[in-house]
């Protein structure tokens, strides 16, 4: 798998975890009044459907294969 693909794909990762934890600690702080938990959860849904269609993008260019079975 190319370097940059595995650079990105670890980023959004980072990234969807961070947006997590700001969503719980605005949840908490705020005691649900607010709209940025909201905000951190759209922004997490946003990067994770981002990830999945970089995976697929990457899949079907050939940059990401498969594991091959050791059997077959």
């Amino acid at each position: 798998m190319d370097l940059t693909i595995r650079i990105a794909i670890v980023a959004a990762l980072f990234a969807i975890v961070a947006s997590l934890g700001s969503g719980l600690f605005y949840l908490i702080r705020d005691r649900g009044e607010s709209h940025r938990t909201l905000n951190a959860l759209k922004l997490r849904i946003g990067l994770s459907i981002a990830l999945f269609i970089l995976i697929l993008l990457g899949y079907f260019t050939g940059v990401i294969a498969p594991n091959q079975s050791p059997l077959s």
